[in-house]
């Protein structure tokens, strides 16, 4: 009984080694065979580079969708859509001249100018106003601040009277578009042209445009836009211009002017244009 036990015994030894052996010999065997697979996928990946990309591609893809999804923030991804600004580097030379010339001198950055400049340009093809006199007109009335608002309630870049003008928002959304930079531009180039037609010049559509029309003086204004104009177009043909400091945005804006004689009003005070 006890050498039956022992030969047992025997046996069972003898088949544990011989499995441990038979499994340490296939993964050796196995690690070898997976090292050759490896060699052979770097050498047709040297020799194929088409091989290459489409695998770094897949790993790619791979890593991608293994990542986390991004946690939610406050900014919308579709606020580029809504931001006023461009690149200046898009604009043709002669604008983005002007951009970088009127950026200097009112310290407001290039990029938003740039959209600013560019919409002058498309408005004056479209409405045979010079640009430089509408950019002259922002520079003048708010320094290119789309948020500036006078003394008596004219608001955004051109200072246009929301409370009279305000028809000429309806189409936009409404009077509180009057911040938008572009809106406020297409207005007040609106009532900048109406002006115009009813002096029948620039330089009186300027005085319409301040609310002097009625008035001994519009307090250089004019001369001021027409100064600034002048510079812009110099700046927009290649001219070296010097930048010189804003002058302070005037407080008189335009309205609409009554069909009789005002009575004669302090300096201050805007005249009324009638209604077209």
């Amino acid at each position: 009984m006890k050498a039956a036990l022992t030969a047992a015994g025997q046996g069972l030894k003898t088949f544990a080694g011989d499995v441990i052996e038979g499994f340490f010999e296939i993964t050796h065997n196995g690690f070898a065979l997976i090292g050759l697979a490896l060699v052979f996928a770097v050498v047709a990946l040297l020799a194929r580079p088409d091989l290459q990309q489409a695998g770094e591609q897949r790993l790619m893809a791979w890593l991608e969708s293994r990542k986390p999804a991004p946690e939610p923030t406050e900014l919308s991804p579709t606020a580029i859509d809504r931001t006023t600004a461009a690149s200046p580097h898009e604009l043709p030379r002669p604008q983005a001249a002007v951009a970088y010339w009127l950026s200097r001198k009112y310290r407001v950055a290039a990029e938003p100018l740039s959209v600013l400049v560019a919409e002058a340009y498309q408005i004056g093809a479209k409405t045979q106003l010079d640009p430089t006199l509408i950019l002259a007109i922002m520079a003048v009335e708010s320094s290119f601040n789309p948020f500036a608002q006078s003394h008596v309630g004219a608001q955004g870049l051109m200072q246009v009277m929301t409370r009279v003008h305000g028809d000429k928002y309806e189409s936009a959304g409404g009077v509180l578009t009057a911040f938008d930079p572009i809106t406020n531009m297409r207005v007040g180039v609106k009532v900048l042209q109406e002006c115009i037609r009813r002096a029948g010049s620039v330089e009186g559509g300027l005085r319409h445009y301040v609310g002097a029309a009625n008035l001994p003086s519009d307090g250089g204004y004019a001369a001021k836009v027409l100064a600034e104009r002048d510079r812009l177009q110099r700046v927009a043909g290649g001219q070296p211009v010097p930048v010189l400091p804003p002058a302070a945005a005037p407080q008189t804006i335009p309205v609409v002017a009554p069909a009789a004689s005002p009575a004669p009003a302090p300096a201050e005070s805007v005249a009324l244009l009638a209604a077209s």
